[in-house]
């Protein structure tokens, strides 16, 4: 039997921050103040682990951010080239809650706010995984917890594996500091009317002095959105570049 409409009770988030744990009670919306909250687990490192964690230098927060799968890497690749996030956080809190007169406890994966104040709670979970009766039933009052507060939740699972690589390639080119913004904005200005990727960068190698320096600062508008591509299909010299 679903148990998803499970009867839910009283809620509140554990946050942990450098001076302690601090718990917020959400028996109305409130306003929770990410910046500056740690992961509530550790991650770890050692020889012959399951997981595969890592810190991802994120171009959203110039900083580095937590990771304890390759999916989970995968939603913050994907999550990073969106030029309305402001903040990203993994495993920004403990959620708890009463639920068919239990005690639950949920720690999401990320957290994720936009520059219009909207709140993304995001749980990365393989597809295969999204069945079992354990996990719909967490979602489905998680879930319905931050609906309660205005935030959004989403679940994230295999992305397609085409765009994932391109955005995985792209991301060589993420760090905005590597680039003079006066050039960029010439190139972008230069590629103009849809062109062929390999004539994007011999405009744009006109406009920095060089065919690779061109190709680099093509790559990194792709990277950005400033110039776009169908990142559905391989990038190849033939990929269609337009202006965004």
């Amino acid at each position: 039997m679903a148990r998803s409409a499970a009867a839910l009770g009283s809620a509140r988030l554990r946050v942990r921050r450098a001076d302690g744990v601090v718990e917020v009670e959400l028996d109305r919306p409130v306003h929770v103040e990410f910046d500056g909250v740690l992961p509530w687990r550790t991650f770890r490192w050692h020889r012959g682990q399951a997981h595969y964690s890592g810190l991802y230098w994120s171009a959203v927060t110039c900083g580095h951010v937590g990771y304890e799968s390759r999916l989970e890497l995968a939603w913050l690749l994907l999550a990073d080239r969106d030029r309305l996030l402001r903040q990203v956080a993994s495993q920004p809190f403990q959620m708890v809650a009463r639920v068919d007169g239990e005690v639950r406890r949920h720690v999401p994966d990320f957290v994720a706010v936009r520059a219009d104040g909207l709140v993304t709670v995001v749980d990365v979970k393989p597809r295969r995984r999204l069945a079992d009766e354990k996990v719909a039933f967490t979602f489905g009052w998680a879930g319905r917890v931050t609906a309660a507060q205005g935030w959004s939740f989403e679940v994230f699972s295999e992305p397609d594996p085409v765009v994932l690589a391109n955005v995985r390639f792209l991301a060589g080119y993420r760090r905005s500091t590597q680039f003079d913004q006066g050039l960029l904005d010439a190139v972008v200005t230069a590629v103009g009317s849809p062109v062929s990727f390999a004539e994007a960068v011999r405009s744009a190698g006109a406009v920095v002095g060089s065919g690779p320096a061109g190709r680099a600062y093509v790559l990194a508008a792709l990277w950005s959105g400033r110039l776009c591509a169908d990142l559905r299909l391989p990038l190849a010299s033939a990929t269609v570049v337009t202006a965004a």
